[in-house]
């Protein structure tokens, strides 16, 4: 059941680690905006969300974030719900391994790893942060990687992407320490999603995204004296 009028912003939240973000702050009574490419695939988060919690408020737009018109699509379409914003959780990305040497010489890899993983959020948290900061709270989250502070070997223009998305978040989060604004960069190792199919590991070798998914509502339940600036997430036995 909704028990709290502030809104909850989710990019990528049908599947994965989106889609357990979407579902912990639900059960927590906030009502949540959030898009993915498929509207399908929204159209089942809907029907599951409100079947795991009655009565909660489920705001979905489908929406490529890849592209930049749709961002300010989604980002107008948060704003147009006129509720304020309490978190925007910058989830949206996609995974191409491979070594730089071997990506097309045309650079499209890593223009289009950049879209997706570091443009996505600059394109949709820029429209939603005058109203963050006029109301001097809130919280802004994005969800980077291991990758994003370890170079590895076939992280190629993914790497570039995700480190580029952590300094992203460490700017933004000096430019609103006075503002009562909180930043906090999730960098999550394996995660057991959509992005690991058909990889012969147990599940035990990965983060399970609920676990992620609560680590991100504890930081953000902490009082707004204090905040998590990155949040290093790994699976116990270490990376893969």
């Amino acid at each position: 059941m909704q028990t709290n009028e502030n809104l909850i912003v989710v990019t990528g939240g049908s599947k994965g680690i989106g889609r357990a973000v979407v579902s912990r702050f639900v059960r927590a009574g906030f009502p949540v905006a959030t898009c993915a490419r498929s509207a399908a695939d929204l159209a089942v988060l809907t029907t599951e969300m409100v079947a795991e919690v009655p009565g909660a408020t489920l705001h979905t737009l489908p929406a490529d974030l890849s592209q930049q018109a749709d961002c300010v699509r989604f980002a107008a379409f948060v704003l147009a719900l006129g509720s304020p914003v309490e978190a925007l959780v910058n989830n949206a990305g996609a995974f191409l391994p491979g070594r730089l040497q071997d990506e097309p010489a045309d650079g499209s890899q890593l223009r289009q790893m950049l879209a997706v993983n570091l443009l996505s959020a600059y394109d949709v948290t820029l429209p939603l942060l005058p109203g963050l900061i006029a109301r001097g709270r809130g919280h802004i989250f994005t969800i980077c990687s291991t990758a994003s502070s370890t170079a590895y070997p076939n992280g190629g223009s993914y790497g570039i992407a995700k480190h580029a998305l952590l300094g992203f978040t460490r700017n933004l989060r000096e430019e609103l320490k006075a503002s009562g604004v909180r930043v906090t960069a999730v960098l999550p190792g394996p995660t057991l999603t959509a992005s690991w199919a058909g990889v012969a590991l147990p599940p035990e070798r990965f983060v399970q995204a609920e676990d992620v998914a609560e680590a991100v509502f504890s930081a953000y339940s902490m009082s707004p004296h204090a905040v998590v600036e990155e949040l290093l997430i790994r699976p116990q036995l270490g990376d893969l």
